[in-house]
């Protein structure tokens, strides 16, 4: 007969007056041979719950009737590798609004800058892989820093399960608005002359900034002063403040500082003219042929995410850049859209690759002249 909590109260008081020889005796006596005691038994009662839990986090109960909420059930959060008010960070902006609308859920916008964006990519690779964390990535933190860093926590071809291509942006050739250069051959006779005079602003060691001015300053044969900053929005308050003599950066966050005169822009880095800035010549066009650089921007999440997860993601990134809104706001900006076959995570994954191949080379040498 099933005994009552009472009795089962009175054991405790038992067993706790009792001495321990007694106590084992008066408990083999008062039990069925090899039957547990009542304190096992309660003990064994409270990890129930336990158990239960464990086997629904690890999927064992699923053929039992325990539903899993459908994913995204709550709020993904966007890591962004820089500050706000920079072209990554823009960039995000739009097209994260654009995916929230087919994934129903919000997409936050967290910054985490430092190391010229390689803090966040270290964040992001350590995220727990469940789709609610993923990154904006660029040629810096995904191909520029392999060569820039050699105690990178993370492999950028390994670490990361690609989403997909989000925009193609060109790079400029910027100066502050009292520089002494009308046109880009006038820029590059007085840097030439008074290089160890001048600064150089970045977003960080393997931003883009960084890496493609860089690139910059190693065709010419300069090495200026670099000044780095906790991502190219402060970079570009810098040069607009005149605190600052130059700096390469992406047309998304030079779009309108350029319409507002606030900077000098002398030229960009693609092999055409941009949409957005149509005054302003190629390299090439301005006498610096060897200058063509462009940069692009794209979605990861850490590696082991499931793959269903990935597919709804790239899914809802496909569907953002096909709206009308995000494609008029990207194009104002001066970027370009990828194609619907360099959106594909296996496009991005081939492209990490190639862009880590490129830039090892070119950037040892250009680090060679600092």
């Amino acid at each position: 007969m099933p005994r009552d909590h009472q009795s089962y109260q009175a054991d405790e008081r038992r067993d706790r007056s009792a001495t321990p020889a007694s106590r084992a005796g008066g408990a083999a006596a008062n039990r069925p041979a090899g039957g547990p005691t009542p304190r096992s038994r309660i003990r064994r009662l409270s990890l129930v719950p336990a158990v239960i839990a464990g086997l629904l986090a690890f999927g064992c109960l699923g053929g039992i009737g325990f539903a899993q909420p459908a994913w995204p059930a709550w709020p993904i959060t966007l890591i962004v590798p820089f500050a706000a008010g920079g072209p990554t960070d823009v960039i995000a902006r739009v097209v994260g609004e654009g995916m929230s609308h087919t994934l129903g859920q919000q997409i936050v916008i967290e910054n985490v800058t430092g190391a010229g964006g390689t803090t966040a990519g270290t964040r992001t690779m350590r995220a727990a892989p469940d789709g609610y964390t993923i990154m904006l990535g660029n040629m810096g933190t995904h191909a520029a820093a392999v060569a820039l860093n050699p105690r990178l926590a993370y492999n950028p071809s390994r670490d990361f399960a690609p989403i997909g291509m989000v925009a193609l942006t060109s790079v400029l050739v910027l100066a502050r608005k009292e520089f002494p250069a009308h046109d880009l051959g006038e820029f590059i006779a007085y840097v030439k002359q008074h290089a160890a005079e001048l600064t150089m602003a970045h977003a960080g060691m393997g931003s883009v900034s960084h890496v493609t001015c860089q690139l910059f300053n190693s065709i010419l044969g300069v090495s200026p002063k670099l000044l780095a900053f906790q991502g190219s929005g402060p970079a570009m308050t810098a040069l607009v403040e005149g605190k600052v003599d130059y700096m390469c950066d992406q047309v998304v966050a030079v779009v309108p500082k350029a319409a507002a005169h606030l900077i000098q822009v002398f030229a960009i880095g693609s092999p055409t003219r941009n949409q957005a800035l149509p005054d302003v010549p190629t390299a090439a066009e301005a006498g610096l042929p060897d200058f063509e650089v462009s940069a692009w921007n794209a979605l990861f999440a850490p590696k082991a995410t499931p793959k269903p997860v990935i597919a709804k993601l790239n899914a809802a990134l496909v569907t953002a850049l096909d709206e009308a809104a995000v494609r008029e706001r990207l194009r104002e900006l001066g970027g370009d859209i990828p194609s619907r076959e360099e959106r594909t995570p296996d496009a991005l994954a081939a492209l990490v690759k190639r862009e880590i191949a490129k830039w090892t080379p070119i950037l040892k040498i250009a680090e060679g002249t600092k």
